[in-house]
Parts: structure tokens; sequence; C-alpha cells
């Protein structure tokens, strides 16, 4: 049985024909999930072509996750699904309410033949590190979300640079690839003066910084705050043990903290937006509804997803900062 069908003169590359064969074999069912293909050497030598016509092939067929190569043994059938025509490495740092946001806004405007692999760091970077050497040539393109980790960009040398996507935070040594992005710093101190009459009412705003995970912007963007209005202010990197006094507005980060805020405020028999005041990091829609409404600083992660999904289909190289907004609500 021939699996591979290579001819001369007839307006088609010939490893898109390799690439065909294959596709036609499985439609067929000649070929299944499982079966093994023809060495590179012996369709190299059968159809008189160079060694990296057939592996440019195997290449497109192993991105699109159709084959997989295996160690001294040759390339096997992975995948029955030719549907599938490229291939994306997501890499997030965590799921939660506006990561979802953004991942299903991207695939809703990508094409319905781009598959999409999500991965999450969790904040190590040992994690980080082996997700994108194990998917180092298994992928059409690959977006990464590098959070606050160091040293990235040592990981992300070894991706082909026209391939890679940046997204959410951007690092000095990342400016060279494309990204949709934060810029905390700014996002940080044009909202805070925006919500200056508010921030007013009250005697001092307090910045809950967990370093571990919190852009180093969002911290920077405070201090130019306090420092340009003379606000009193604290900087404290957790709420254990914190005491709440009448006349703080509390700056969150992450939502757990909101939550523990909230109940502290609630244990005390205070009012939310009278006696404390909150503002709370990134939108979600629980937070117009919780306690009349949080005030938040938030980017739009729909719009972010949906600018992500236009680069990656048009193979657009640019830096973008993502809009951001000052919401406010009762809380404040």
């Amino acid at each position: 049985m021939t699996l591979i069908s290579v001819k001369e003169h007839v307006g088609v590359p010939k490893y898109k024909q390799i690439v065909a064969s294959v596709e036609d074999g499985l439609t067929s069912g000649n070929l299944k999930k499982g079966d093994r293909l023809p060495s590179i050497n012996s369709i190299k030598d059968r159809f008189s072509l160079s060694r990296d016509t057939v592996l440019t092939a195997f290449n497109e067929l192993k991105t699109r996750g159709i084959v997989e190569s295996i160690s001294g043994k040759g390339y096997y059938i992975k995948s029955e699904n030719i549907a599938v025509k490229q291939k994306v490495f997501l890499l997030f740092d965590e799921l939660n309410a506006f990561k979802e946001d953004i991942y299903n806004s991207f695939l809703n405007n990508l094409d319905d033949n781009i598959q999409v692999d999500i991965f999450f760091h969790h904040f190590s970077y040992d994690m980080f590190s082996k997700l994108i050497y194990d998917s180092i040539g298994n992928y059409n393109y690959y977006v990464i979300m590098p959070a606050n980790l160091s040293r990235t960009e040592k990981v992300i040398d070894k991706l082909p640079k026209d391939k890679v996507y940046i997204l959410d935070q951007i690092h000095d040594e990342l400016l060279q690839y494309p990204s949709i992005h934060q810029n905390f710093e700014k996002d940080i101190l044009n909202s805070l003066n925006q919500a200056l009459k508010f921030i007013k009412k009250y005697k001092k705003i307090v910045l809950l910084f967990p370093e571990k995970k919190q852009p180093i912007g969002m911290l920077s963007g405070f201090q130019k705050f306090r420092k340009s209005t003379k606000f009193p202010h604290e900087v404290i990197n957790t709420l254990e043990g914190r005491t709440l006094n009448k006349g703080e507005v509390y700056l969150i980060l992450d939502d757990q903290s909101l939550i523990v805020l909230i109940k502290k405020i609630k244990e005390l028999q205070l009012e939310i937006g009278k006696d404390i005041g909150i503002i709370s990091y990134n939108d979600t829609l629980l937070k117009e509804i919780v306690e009349g409404g949080i005030t938040t600083i938030s980017t739009d992660f729909k719009q972010m997803g949906k600018r992500l999904a236009q680069m990656v289909l048009s193979n657009e190289h640019v830096n973008i900062e993502n809009p951001n907004a000052l919401i406010v609500r009762n809380s404040l």
C-alpha cells in the first residue's frame, strides 16, 4: 500500500503533497492513530527529495498535532483530526475569572480550525521552563504570560521569535516580542488620581501588596501617587493579624484578599464605603453586585483576548497597551 505520493509539475510544493498524502490516508481510513509513517530517508530516496523537504512536511504535521516523533523509532499518527490546521500554545500563570474572560474571548475570535492548548505555570520558574521546553516544535504559535517571573527571556529565547506573543505583563527583556499588555504603573497612578476626590474622604490609603504574584509596576504606580499627593499611606503584604481602623481605604489586588477584607469589615460591624473604603483590581460581574458594588481598577479582558486573536490571525508584530479604566461604585 502506497501511503505517500509526490508528483512532478503539479503546481503544489512537494512537502505539501506529503502532508496531503497523510491527510488522505486518514480520511480514507488507510491510516489510523498509532500507525507508523514511512521513514524520512525512505520517502527522500523514493521521490529524490531533499531531507529538508520531507522534514518540513513532518514538522507541519507535528505542529498540527497529527503526528508525533518517538526518538529512535520514527514518526507515528497521534491524532486523526485533520481539521486542525494550526495549534496555539497558551501559557497562563493561573486561572481566575478574568483570565477565563481572556481565554474565552481569544477562542471566540479565532478560526474554527485553530486548536488552543492551555497550560499554567503557577508562578513557578521551573514549571514555566518545563512547559515551554516540552512544547518546542509542537505548535505554530506561542502565547506566554510571564507574570512577574524573572529570567523568562532565557527560556522564551529557545522558541521561534516570529511565533511568540507576550500577554498581560511585559518585561524590558521581552520588548522584542509582540505583545498585548497592561501598563500597571501608569494604570494605578492614573486611576488613583481620578479617584482622589473619593480617597480624600478617608485618612489613609493602604496597599495590600504580596510581592510573589503581583507586578512591581503596581507598587511603583502607588508610590508615585503617594509622592505626588503626600496622602498618608501604608504598604502591607498580608491582612493576617491586621487591625482595621475607620478612615482607611484599601487597595486590594487579588480576589481572595478582597473576600478576607470584606469578612473582617463585617465582623467589626463597620460600613463599606463609609467607615472603610475598598478599591479592587480587575473587574468581574460579581464585583458589580457585592456590597452594592466594589470600585475597581481594571483593563478590558475581553478586548485583550479579541485583540490577541487578531494579532495571531494576521501575524501582526506590535506592542499594544490594553485600555484600562476606573469604575467607581459604592465601596468607595
